[in-house]
C-alpha cells in the first residue's frame, strides 16, 4: 500500500523569520495520516533541517547539480545537499523546464546524482495548456519519463517519487479535475510498466497543480494519486496542515 506524501514547495518565497514560524505552526499539528515534506530555498535548508530535527516532516531541496562538485558557480551539489539535512529534492520541475531550459537528458543526470548520494528523486512531469488543448498529454509525459524508465534500474526505482504537474494548474487556481487527474495519473503508472509490475504498483506519483485544503480530500482519493506537490498553499500553515488531513 502507497502511503500519501504531502511535499510543500517553498519556491523563491519566505525569510528565515518566516520559515521558523511556518514551520512552528506546522508541526503543532502534525498528525499521522500522510508522510510530509518540506522544499524551502536552498539559503534556509540548514534552519529547516535543524528546525525539524526529531520530527517526521522530511526536508528536500528545489534542485540538484548534475556535477558533484567542481567549476560550477552557482550550483549546489547532492552531496551538499545530504551534509546539510536533506533526504530528497525536486528534479524537472516545470519551472525549471521552461524558464532555465532544462532538457529530459539533464532530468536524468539530476536524477541520477541524486540517487548515487541516496536521495530521493521527485521528478515532476507535465504538459502545459497548449499541449492538453491539442490531446497531447498522455505523449508529452510519456516523452518526459522515456529517459528515466530506459536509463534507470528497477531497483533505482525505489527512490524515486513521480510528481504530475499540469503546468496550466499551477499557481493558476485552476485544477485538473479528480476525474481528468486521475487518468493522467493511471496512464503514468501505466508507463512504469515497461519497467516492471513491481516499480509500476509501488512508486508514488503526486499531484501537483493548485492543490489546496478544499480540493485534496477528492483528488487523494482517487486510485492513482498518492499525495500532493503543494505550492502556495504551503506557505500558510493551516492550508498545509489541512491538505494533510485531507
Amino acid at each position: 500500500m502507497r502511503r500519501l506524501l504531502v511535499a510543500g514547495n517553498w519556491k523563491m518565497n519566505g525569510s528565515a523569520e518566516f520559515a521558523a514560524q511556518l514551520l512552528q505552526d506546522v508541526t503543532a499539528q502534525l498528525n499521522d495520516h500522510c508522510d510530509m515534506a518540506v522544499f524551502p530555498p536552498f539559503p534556509y535548508i540548514a534552519q529547516v533541517a535543524e528546525q525539524l530535527k526529531g520530527t517526521p516532516v522530511q526536508v528536500g531541496a528545489q534542485n540538484v547539480a548534475t556535477d558533484d562538485q567542481g567549476a560550477f558557480t552557482g550550483e549546489v551539489s547532492a552531496p551538499m545537499l545530504t551534509d546539510v539535512g536533506c533526504s530528497m529534492a525536486l528534479v524537472g520541475h516545470s519551472e525549471r523546464r521552461t524558464l532555465y531550459g532544462e532538457t529530459d537528458l539533464v532530468v536524468l543526470q539530476k536524477t541520477r546524482q541524486l540517487l548515487a548520494n541516496d536521495l530521493t528523486a521527485v521528478v515532476c512531469i507535465g504538459e502545459t495548456l497548449e499541449e492538453r488543448k491539442a490531446g497531447r498529454e498522455e505523449a508529452v509525459v510519456s516523452q518526459q519519463l522515456a529517459l528515466l524508465i530506459e536509463q534507470l534500474s528497477e531497483n533505482e526505482w525505489d527512490r524515486i517519487i513521480l510528481a504530475y504537474e499540469p503546468v496550466w494548474a499551477i499557481g493558476t487556481g485552476e485544477t485538473a479535475t479528480p476525474e481528468q487527474a486521475q487518468a493522467i495519473h493511471a496512464f503514468i503508472r501505466g508507463q512504469l510498466q515497461q519497467v516492471s509490475a513491481a516499480v509500476a504498483e509501488k512508486t508514488r506519483i503526486l499531484y501537483g497543480g493548485s492543490v489546496k485544503a478544499a480540493n485534496a480530500a477528492e483528488l487523494f482519493a482517487q486510485p492513482d494519486i498518492d499525495g500532493g506537490l503543494v505550492g502556495g498553499a504551503s506557505l500558510d500553515a493551516n492550508e498545509f496542515t489541512g491538505i494533510c488531513q485531507a
